[in-house]
């Protein structure tokens, strides 16, 4: 069945690879009017060919750490797809590590990708979704803000600020039938995986492939998602089947998580 979400203008933050790539290919596939975005205006443009057999999509280059940059994004998008629909925040990962080996400098670049980059996003994105017969926001964070993960502290704080952003804006804009929820991935198979794979390898002693595999035991479904499979969820939250979905949070994770809320 399909999402509904056909002509529906959306844009897609950090989206040239990883978790934000699969959403746009998904919501490409739907039928969806779609801007990416990254920082690498060569990776982005590659991406934006590769992804243009799908559908009607356009890639803008911005650094999410930069208000005048984001600023920029949401409203040169909104002009290229003639409006806009729906703001789906994807930040890129802030840097893995441990709270004493990370140094101040990383703590003031994740507040800016993580807590005030969303911000700036919707307060760009307000004017043009207030004008959508269909708005919904949407912003992806991570299961560690509800049970934190060795080696992200940076995520394991500064991410959970989203979720007050999520209740806050769901109350304001409620009245004004714009929609904002939160999806919390857990494993899915980006670089950052990757990454953390490799750097436990390192440490313990075991090839990549044994730690993935590890990793994927920890999740009751015994397997790493993909990111397409995000982007079904997203795809889900913007459409009119989500209409009286608005404030929640919900996790993508294969049960990973144990709290019960």
């Amino acid at each position: 069945m399909p999402f509904g979400i056909k002509g529906l203008r959306v844009l897609v933050t950090a989206s040239s690879r990883g978790i934000g790539r699969g959403v746009a290919e998904v919501l490409l596939e739907e039928g969806a009017r779609v801007v990416i975005n990254g920082r690498d205006p060569e990776r982005l443009e590659k991406t934006r060919e590769e992804l243009s057999r799908l559908g009607e999509v356009y890639a803008v280059a911005a650094d999410l750490t930069v208000r005048e940059e984001v600023e920029n994004l949401v409203n040169k998008a909104a002009e290229l797809l003639g409006g806009l629909d729906a703001l789906v925040y994807i930040p890129g990962p802030p840097r893995p590590g441990k709270f004493r080996d990370l140094g101040l400098e990383d703590w003031e670049y994740a507040a800016r990708l993580l807590a005030l980059s969303p911000v700036w996003a919707t307060k760009a994105a307000l004017p043009w979704l207030e004008k959508s017969k269909n708005p919904s926001i949407v912003f992806s964070t991570s299961i560690a803000v509800r049970e934190p993960i060795p080696d992200l502290a940076l995520s394991n704080v500064l991410r959970i600020s989203i979720h007050g952003l999520v209740k806050t804006l769901a109350r304001e804009l409620g009245p004004l039938g714009i929609r904002v929820n939160a999806i919390l991935p857990g494993y899915i198979m980006t670089d950052r995986v990757r990454q953390i794979a490799e750097k436990r390898a390192k440490e313990q002693g075991k090839t990549v492939e044994q730690v993935i595999e590890e990793m994927a035991s920890e999740v009751p479904l015994r397997r790493i998602a993909e990111p397409r499979e995000v982007g079904y969820l997203v795809a889900f939250l913007i459409s009119p089947y989500a209409s009286y979905i608005t404030g929640a949070s919900i996790p993508i994770d294969g049960g990973r998580l144990r709290s019960v809320f």
